[in-house]
This record gives C-alpha cells, structure tokens and sequence, in this order.
C-alpha cells in the first residue's frame, strides 16, 4: 500500500475539481490524506523572492512533512489563463523553496530534493481536448515538468477532463468513477514505510 497525498487546488469545495479530488481519494483508501490548499492559512506571495527567508506558517509546515511522509502525490487543478489557480502557485511558491524542495549543484544543474516519490496531475479545463495541445499544454507543462518532476517527484502520469463547460452529468458521473478506479491503483503502488502520518 501507498502514503498517498492528495492536493487538491481548487479555491471552490463545490467545483468539479474538488469533486474529483474527494472521489479519488475515497476510492485511494485509508492511507490516503487529503489537502485542499482554500482551507490552509498562509500568505501565498514569496514576498522578497529568494533574496530572504519567509517564515512558513504553520499550515505550510505541516504541508511539507506531508510531502515527506508521502509515496505519491496527485495534484488536481482546474486550467486557469493556461496555469493554474493563485492559490496552487502560491503552495509552489511558498511550500517547495529552494533549499528543501531542490537545490543549484555548483556546476548549475538543478537536483530535486523530493525523489522517490510517483505524482499524477489531474486537469480539468472547459476547452476540448484538441485545444490544449495546439496552445502548449502549459498547465500541464508547468506543473509536471517545472514544478513536480523539478523537484524530485516522478514520473507524473496525467489525467485530462476537458469540455467540462459543455459537459453532461452522465459525464461528469463517469468521470467520478474513473477517478475512484485510479485512487486505487495509484494506492496500490509499494509504500517505503513512512506511516503514520504527521499530526495536523
């Protein structure tokens, strides 16, 4: 059995996303541990960069002994302007700083500090499936190759739910239940023993 993290990044507890990310995680079993980055208190801007050190607050601690405890971490965000949520990209920004998420080896090559851990990102966007690809797949792009796999995490399977603007409920229901099929097989991976979880 797998320590699964899932982190969802949605702002609204009622979008599809959110949905998604519940389902997932129920059909991921008891050794699965749900963020939902809204109910977290921190500030999401890395005020002076990477010229100082911002305190973490306590929400974003305890967020990273998470990531440490974790195997695999699904990802879940809705397509935002070709991103993601300011919300997620002010978790990146604070959560994995340089220094504890990756590092600069002195010839300049960056090295993930989270390795051995599997990822899966989950998007889900109101543009059709086509169109993501002729635009770049930026979102998938940032999240999984300069943001997870940059820090150590992979591979990064991913999971698309496009048109969902023009989407069905008959949709939406079959998307729910694929997501409860890949809770549990992504659970099924070997876990390296990192249970119990951290205390909130």
């Amino acid at each position: 059995m797998t320590n699964l993290l899932v982190i969802d990044g949605h702002p609204d507890a009622g979008s599809l996303t959110s949905a998604l990310a519940r389902r997932y995680a129920a059909g991921a079993g008891e050794r699965t541990i749900m963020l939902p980055l809204r109910e977290l208190a921190f500030e999401p801007q890395l005020r002076d960069g990477y010229r100082g050190v911002q305190a973490l607050e306590p929400d974003l601690a305890h967020a990273r002994e998470l990531l440490e405890w974790s195997d695999h971490v699904t990802v879940l965000t809705p397509v935002w302007w070709g991103s993601v949520p300011g919300l997620l990209k002010g978790f990146f920004d604070r959560a994995l700083e340089r220094g504890w998420a990756f590092r600069y080896l002195d010839n300049g090559r960056p090295e993930g500090l989270l390795p051995g851990r599997t990822g899966r990102l989950v998007v889900t966007a109101d543009s059709p499936r086509w169109y993501l690809p002729l635009v770049g797949d930026t979102t998938v792009k940032q999240v999984r190759g300069r943001t997870l796999e940059f820090c150590g995490i992979k591979p990064v399977k991913v999971t698309r739910f496009t048109g969902v603007h023009s989407s069905t409920p008959e949709q939406r229901a079959a998307w729910l239940e694929r997501m409860a099929g890949l809770g549990a097989a992504d659970a099924g991976r070997r876990t390296r023993g990192r249970m119990p979880a951290p205390a909130a």
